[in-house]
C-alpha cells in the first residue's frame, strides 16, 4: 500500500482515467496547464490533483471555472475519517466553490477513484429552518448587548454576552438601590428574564433575603467591579429615566 508521503500526483492520474474512460468520456492529460481533461461530446470536465486540498488548489479550481462548470479537485484519500467535522467544514466550502471532489484510494498494487462530491448549483438556506434560527439568536444576542465589549478572534478571553451583561446590569442596581424585588427591577428595565436570572443565579451574585426580595451578594460587589463601563451605564440609564433615589 502507498504511503502519501510516497506518492505523487501522477498516481492519482491513471484511477481517475479509468473512471471517466468507463463513463464514456475521452481523457487526457496536461492540457493548456489542466491537469486532466475529460470531453464527452460538448461536455468539457477539467480535473485539477494534488496531494493534499488547498487554499491554492481551491483557488486554481475556481479559475478553471472560466472555462467549464464541471470542475473536479482530486487528491487521495485521507487517512482521517472523512465524516468529521472537520471535513464536513470542507465539504461545504468545496459545494460553496460549486467544485467536485474526487478520491482515490491506494491498497496494494489497486486504486480506485470515487466522486464524492459533483459539481453542482449551490443554494444559499439564509431564510428557514436552521439557519433562520441562527441568525435569530445572532440578531437576539446583539440587540441584549449595550456596546461591543468583546475583541473579535478571541477564545481564550471571557466573553461579554448579552445574559451576563443583563446579570450585570441587575447587580448594579442591587448594589445601589439595595434590596428589590424582580417587579421592580423589570420596572427598572431589567427585562423578562429577571426572574430566571435571580432564580438561577448562575454567577452567584444574588441573595434571596425574603420572598419576592433580592440583595446583592459579597462574591456580586466584588466582581461586579470589574464591569465599571456598564455600571456607569446601567446606572445613567435609570437616572434620565427620572429615578430620583442614585
Amino acid at each position: 500500500m502507498k504511503e502519501n508521503n510516497k506518492l505523487q500526483e501522477v498516481d492519482l492520474y491513471k484511477p481517475i482515467q479509468n473512471y471517466f474512460s468507463l463513463e464514456g468520456y475521452d481523457v487526457y492529460g496536461e492540457v493548456k496547464d489542466c491537469d486532466m481533461v475529460a470531453v464527452k461530446e460538448d461536455t468539457l470536465v477539467i480535473i485539477e490533483l494534488k496531494l493534499t486540498l488547498s487554499v491554492d488548489l481551491l483557488i486554481q479550481a475556481t479559475k478553471r471555472q472560466r472555462l467549464t462548470d464541471q470542475v473536479y479537485i482530486a487528491i487521495p484519500k485521507p487517512k482521517t475519517r472523512m465524516n468529521s467535522k472537520q471535513w464536513s467544514d470542507k465539504f461545504h466550502l468545496i459545494k460553496r466553490l460549486e467544485l467536485g471532489l474526487i478520491v482515490v484510494s491506494f491498497l496494494g498494487n489497486r486504486a480506485n477513484a470515487d466522486i464524492l462530491i459533483h459539481p453542482a448549483p449551490f443554494k444559499r438556506k439564509t431564510g428557514t429552518g436552521r439557519q433562520k434560527k441562527k441568525r435569530e439568536a445572532i440578531l437576539k444576542e446583539i440587540s441584549g448587548r449595550s456596546a461591543d465589549f468583546n475583541v473579535g478572534g478571541s477564545n481564550r478571553t471571557k466573553i461579554m454576552t448579552a445574559y451576563k451583561e443583563n446579570c450585570i446590569q441587575i447587580a448594579s442596581y442591587l448594589n445601589t438601590m439595595g434590596p428589590l424585588s424582580p417587579k421592580a427591577l423589570i420596572q427598572m428595565g431589567t427585562g423578562d428574564k429577571t426572574p430566571s436570572i435571580l432564580t438561577k443565579n448562575y454567577y452567584g451574585w444574588f441573595e434571596r433575603i425574603k420572598r419576592g426580595t433580592y440583595m446583592i451578594s459579597d462574591k456580586g460587589k466584588q466582581e461586579v467591579e470589574e464591569f465599571q463601563d456598564l455600571i456607569i451605564y446601567y446606572l445613567g440609564r435609570i437616572k434620565n429615566d427620572g429615578n430620583d433615589s442614585i
